[in-house]
């Protein structure tokens, strides 16, 4: 039985991977900033026990420090695994946005994508053992470009040069490091996406004619952090059903 700890793991494709561990034995911190309910509703359904709720916002490093801390002790004095799954992907096009419209949207996006998980994964280490796995949520848009979003793309970028970089940093002490780089995928963020007009382009952009569904990605962050994962620290996996290669 392992201790994990999922940021913004309380829907979509966190949810999913909350479930992923918890059906392996696991027992599982479940993140979120602003979703009580929703977390709690969630740790009820899953399987066995020792589950935890635990709150704060990822672009604040206190409360990074608390939820961390709070996670590691509650799951019984260390965690075995971290996923970095929390993210926002607020529009800021460079042409339809005023200047501090721009500013708002990278600092904020940044701060949640990118420093917030450098953060956790500074906190989470004190807590890991040997054997540890960090597995950092990424973005097809950190390779293709995000036109409407261009600081998420930039943030996932990021996330993925830290993600290689801790991989080096950690090997010694026998922690991986990987990434998992999704498409699209069918979640309450997408929805408005996938039902709109546009939903059929974006299918139609697998050869598959559909999206990631929320399990498939978390069945890929549970390999990755498995045992025999080992050898792949260091690597970015992509998860797009050939919609975008590279």
């Amino acid at each position: 039985m392992r201790s994990v700890l999922v940021t913004g793991g309380s829907r979509g494709i966190g949810a999913a991977i909350v479930r992923a561990f918890a059906a392996e034995g696991d027992r599982v911190a479940i993140h979120h900033r602003a979703s009580a309910d929703l977390a709690e509703e969630l740790r009820a359904q899953l399987p066995g026990v020792g589950h935890v709720v635990v709150d704060g916002d990822v672009a604040d490093p206190d409360a990074v420090s608390r939820f961390v801390e709070r996670a590691a002790t509650a799951l019984g004095g260390g965690l075995d695994v971290v996923v970095n799954n929390a993210a926002v992907f607020p529009p800021h096009p460079v042409i339809a946005t005023s200047y501090e419209e721009w500013q708002q949207a990278w600092r904020h996006t940044l701060a949640v994508n990118l420093v917030g998980p450098a953060n956790v994964c500074w906190c989470a280490v004190r807590h890991m053992r040997a054997g540890g796995r960090i597995v950092n949520v990424s973005s097809r848009g950190a390779f293709r470009g995000e036109p409407d979003q261009p600081a998420y793309g930039a943030s996932k970028a990021g996330l993925n040069a830290l993600t290689q970089s801790l991989a080096l940093a950690l090997g010694p002490q026998g922690i991986a490091v990987t990434a998992v780089a999704p498409g699209f995928v069918e979640t309450d963020m997408t929805n408005e996406h996938l039902k709109a007009p546009r939903g059929d382009g974006i299918r139609a952009q697998s050869p598959f004619n559909r999206v990631a569904r929320p399990a498939e990605i978390a069945a890929a962050v549970r390999y990755l952090a498995s045992p025999e994962a080992e050898w792949a620290s260091g690597a970015v996996l992509d998860l797009n059903g050939a919609s975008y290669l590279r």
